[in-house]
Parts: structure tokens; C-alpha cells; sequence
């Protein structure tokens, strides 16, 4: 059962309407969004939202039914923008995401992060603790790695985004990140996405290889729920019969995700697709789709990567990407940042636009 209070409604009359959840059965708890202030009673109690609506200071009241309720777009007249240093994910303004998949070494990820920053960047991804299918892969350099991320999105001036995987390692990383990232994998994984929610941070949650839209949406619900408003859902690819492909890039959930939630959506070309000559065409894509942003993997040498070198863009092919979302970005009321091109120069000759996966 969620109630929503009205604007004017006493710290009494909360009282009063967390009192008559109790007494039905629920667990109650309360929930304080930019968007409004809720009394939520949780498990199988035995309400009545019509009598509950009825009460002093009280909006509305409603059971949830099996669905989303904070995060539907409904709940509020505007679209959730999240802060993530100075970009807004979800205004007019796309944003863009990039950095190596794994953390490699000191050289490596300054280079990568001076030259997206350089390039239009609005934050460095990167990965310390990496979940791999095989218990034999690579996994991740750790906090080492995590300082050494931290570092890099310092000197660059960008914002750092990366996964985490327990709920018992978000408060030690909360100092060095700015956007905890939720892995496919863990996108129910219940106890994380309490804790990360619990954290305040912005929150990007990919959705499950597996998961339906409602199962996507429900999983930003958790986190919604302790209070943290700042939620990002990010598309990257869903399992098919296809093998073309690592994943499907289930672009369909772009508009059905606007519709149904005031959250901001972005995409993930690199592992919704796993081949470096369909991230750009698919990047295109996704502007014209309406994400709110991408989210790239980007290595000075993809060859020599030690995780997701086949799916990561070249530097080079980074500063194309830019070009070539800029005229699809502006054709559908959108803008993205300007590049700086700080001491990089035009190390590249200037190419056509890619028409294909063949011309990257």
C-alpha cells in the first residue's frame, strides 16, 4: 500500500496515516522524494486504500497490485534529471558515458579518461570488480583499480561510474564513486539494491539479459523505495536465439521506458551488441529512439584489452561516435556537449559518416 501525502500535510497527520498501515498489517516506513512525501506499507496487510484516501493530509492512496508505483511515470508531471557531476541525464542534454571496461593499469585509464573528457564526455566508466560467466576470466583489479579510477576522473574533471557487486562494498567505495553501476547480473539482487539506495548516490541499473520492462522497472522500485530519487535505467541488450550478436539490443524499450517511468533511460551499444562495428551505427539509434544517453566502452588498444576488447571503440572511433550522434541528437530536439579537444589535436583524418557495421 503507498499513500501519498499532500504538500501541506502535518508531521501529525503522517503520523496518524503510518499508524492506521500499522494497525492493517504492514511493515511501514517512510518515503521522502522530490516529488512527494509517502507512507508505504509493505507485505500482506489488509487495507483499504479507499478509506485510507479519506484521511487528513492524504493525496491518494493506492495498492500496488505487482507493479511499480514510485517510479511510474504517473506518479509525477515531470521527468526525473539526474545529477551526475555538472550534466543532467534526462534533460536536453545527452549524456555520454564512456571508459574502458576494466581498469588496467595507471596509464591506461588517464589516457582513456583525458581523452573522452576531451571529446564531449559527461563521465568515466570503469570497471574494478568484474562478474565474468567464467570463474576462470578476468575479474578485476579491485580497489586498486577503484583508486585508481577515482584518480583519473579526478584529474579529468569527470564523474566516476562503477559496478558494484555486494551489498557490504558499497559504503567503503561510496568515497571514491559518484554513480554506483548495477550489473545485469545483479539487477535482483534485492540486498544491493536496498543498500545502494540507502546510499543516496545516482544509481545506473541495467537491466537483466532476461528481464522484462515490468521485472526492470520493479527493480528501480527498490531502490526508489529508500528514499534515493536518483535512478538511471540503462538498456543493454537482451538474450534471443540470435547469435550474430552478444546480446539484442532491445531498442523497443526506449519509448515503452518514457512512457512508463519518469526515470531517465540510457543505452549500452557496446554490450548490447559485443561488436565495436555496431556501436556506432547503434548509438545512432538510441538518440533517435530518445535515450537520454550512452554509455560506450572505449580502450586506447581494444586488441590488447584484457575484457571486452572485441565491443570496445578505439579513441579515434570515440570522437566519431560524437560526430555522428551530434546531427541525430539536434533532429530530435537534443543537444550534446561540445568537445573541448584539449592537447589531442586531429590525430585522425576526417571520415565520412559510418553507414554500416562493415565502414567502422
Amino acid at each position: 500500500m503507498i499513500v501519498k501525502l499532500t504538500a501541506s500535510a502535518s508531521p501529525s497527520a503522517l503520523s496518524t496515516v503510518l499508524a492506521a498501515l500499522a494497525r492493517q498489517g504492514y511493515e511501514t516506513r517512510k518515503v521522502d522524494l522530490p516529488y512527494g512525501l509517502f507512507a508505504v506499507g509493505l507485505g500482506d496487510g489488509a487495507g483499504d486504500a479507499v478509506t485510507l484516501g479519506t484521511m487528513e493530509g492524504v493525496e491518494w492512496a493506492k495498492k500496488e497490485g505487482g507493479r511499480a508505483v514510485l517510479a511510474a511515470r504517473d506518479v509525477t508531471r515531470e521527468r526525473t534529471e539526474v545529477m551526475l557531476g555538472r550534466a543532467a541525464l534526462g534533460s536536453d542534454t545527452l549524456a555520454l558515458i564512456a571508459g574502458p571496461c576494466s581498469v588496467e593499469d595507471r596509464d591506461q585509464i588517464q589516457t582513456c579518461a583525458r581523452f573522452v573528457a576531451a571529446y564531449g564526455a559527461t563521465a568515466l566508466r570503469g570497471g574494478a570488480f568484474k562478474p565474468r560467466t567464467s570463474p576462470y576470466a578476468f575479474q578485476g583489479f579491485g580497489h586498486e583499480a577503484l583508486e585508481m579510477l577515482a584518480q583519473a576522473g579526478r584529474a579529468s574533471g569527470l564523474p566516476v561510474v562503477t559496478e558494484v557487486m555486494e551489498p557490504g562494498e558499497v559504503q567503503p567505495m561510496a568515497p571514491l564513486v559518484d554513480c554506483f553501476q548495477i550489473g545485469a547480473r545483479s539487477m535482483q539482487n534485492f540486498p544491493l539494491l536496498k543498500e545502494v539506495g540507502r546510499a543516496g548516490k545516482p544509481v545506473l541499473l541495467k537491466r537483466g539479459p532476461s528481464a522484462t520492462v515490468k521485472e526492470f522497472i520493479l527493480a528501480a522500485e527498490y531502490i526508489l523505495l529508500e528514499g534515493n530519487p536518483n535512478v538511471i535505467l540503462c538498456e543493454r541488450g537482451i538474450r534471443t536465439f540470435e547469435t550474430a550478436t552478444r546480446n539484442t539490443l532491445d531498442l523497443n524499450a526506449v519509448p515503452v521506458l518514457k512512457a512508463q517511468t519518469h526515470l531517465p533511460v540510457i543505452v549500452d551499444p557496446s554490450h548490447g551488441t559485443g561488436r565495436r562495428d555496431a556501436v556506432i551505427p547503434m548509438a545512432r539509434a538510441a538518440v533517435a529512439a530518445g535515450a537520454d544517453g550512452l554509455i560506450v566502452e572505449v580502450h586506447p588498444d581494444p586488441e590488447q584489452a584484457l575484457s571486452d576488447g572485441d565491443q570496445s571503440l578505439t579513441l579515434a572511433q570515440f570522437r566519431e561516435l560524437v560526430e555522428e550522434i551530434t546531427p541525430v541528437a539536434e533532429a530530435v530536439g537534443r543537444k550534446v556537449a561540445s568537445p573541448s579537444a584539449l592537447s589531442f589535436g586531429d590525430e585522425r583524418p576526417r571520415r565520412s559518416r559510418t553507414t554500416g557495421w562493415g565502414s567502422v
